[in-house]
């Protein structure tokens, strides 16, 4: 069993591979590095094996999302700790140490996350997990470094190591065993808040989630599904209904599942008056694949969940649209997160 597997899930990402795979190889400190293909149409499977003949290939026979794929890829790797690294990922010297310092030093830590910047902006932190990611008590996910849209440069303020709410799964590094504990990643999700849905999980199980700012990668993002795009969308707000329902506390469910409802709704809106048509159609069909889904997340559900630490107990929506608040640092003038 290798103590760490690097493990780059694929779906005609050669060009991504061409360029950053080098790095990874170059600078992962004899860690094994696998390619786990979801079915590409592209060759990539078979131009790793010329180029990078060190690099492990696991094939996928059909396309199975984000999470469906590690899942049928991890169970095939014997591994202490998984690394899951996004193939748009450029990794750098010694980035692997320091993640895997803070998980042995912290037994009740099940995941890590290193600093996330901006490829393209390199000053800069990058959308998908920055600093580390949080939630706000209506499950709008938000980070240190990146509130909704704006992006903050790296300044050094964020430089503590400290727990998160949820770690990036552009490039997470998690426990197998723990993994495999709560059930992996829900396949049913297929791609976006897959992450904050496992990290919920592990954390009303009692266990941790942190950053570490002694690992850096950068990363380009959007690089399987367009920002703008309707599928991304439906995923987006159906799986964050999901990740809802199946982590909230009782008490909570009800109200706060009927409030985002209600946003969703005026977000809808909005885009309509953007003349985004696809996009409101793509959150109507969220809500009914949502509530087609009831049953099955039922059994899913966590009915021993409670209230977990990290969680912003004011609206992150409001801070930012109305009081105008753009950094993370700012949300603190009304309320300490965590």
């Amino acid at each position: 069993m290798d103590e760490v597997a690097i493990v780059i899930l694929n779906y005609n990402g050669w060009s991504f591979l061409d360029e950053f795979l080098p790095l990874v190889l170059a600078y992962s400190e004899g860690h094994a590095v696998y390619v786990a293909d979801n079915a590409s149409l592209d060759n990539s499977v078979d131009l790793v094996q010329q180029h990078f003949p060190a690099v492990k290939i696991i094939r996928l026979e059909r396309n199975h999302g984000y999470t469906g794929g590690y899942n049928e890829a991890l169970a095939q790797i014997p591994a202490t700790y998984y690394i899951l690294l996004n193939s748009d990922v450029e990794v750098t010297p010694g980035w692997v140490s320091p993640l895997l310092h803070l998980m042995k030093r912290r037994p009740q830590a099940a995941a890590c996350q290193p600093k996330l910047l901006a490829y393209h902006q390199k000053t800069h932190f990058e959308y998908a997990g920055a600093a580390g990611g949080y939630i706000d008590y209506l499950g709008y996910p938000f980070c240190r470094g990146r509130l909704f849209d704006t992006l903050e440069p790296d300044e050094g303020q964020y430089n503590d190591e400290r727990q998160i709410f949820w770690a990036t799964g552009a490039c997470l590094i998690i426990r197998s065993e723990l993994f495999w504990k709560i059930g992996g990643f829900d396949a049913n999700f297929f791609a976006h808040m897959e992450e904050i849905d496992l990290c919920w999980r592990l954390k009303n199980r009692g266990y941790e989630i942190w950053y570490c700012p002694d690992s850096t990668v950068y990363h380009i993002g959007g690089g399987t599904l367009a920002k703008t795009n309707p599928r991304k969308t439906f995923l987006n707000y159906r799986n964050s209904l999901a990740t809802l329902y199946k982590n909230l506390p009782s008490k909570s469910l009800f109200a706060t599942i009927f409030a985002r409802l209600v946003l969703d709704g005026a977000s809808g809106l909005q885009l309509i008056s953007k003349g985004q048509w696809r996009d409101t159609i793509a959150i109507i069909r969220a809500h009914f694949s949502f509530y087609s889904w009831l049953p099955e997340l039922y059994k899913k559900r966590n009915k021993q969940s409670g209230e977990v630490s990290q969680i912003y107990r004011e609206s992150v929506v409001w801070q930012y649209f109305v009081k105008g608040k753009k950094r993370f640092l700012e949300l603190y003038n009304s309320q300490t997160v965590g």
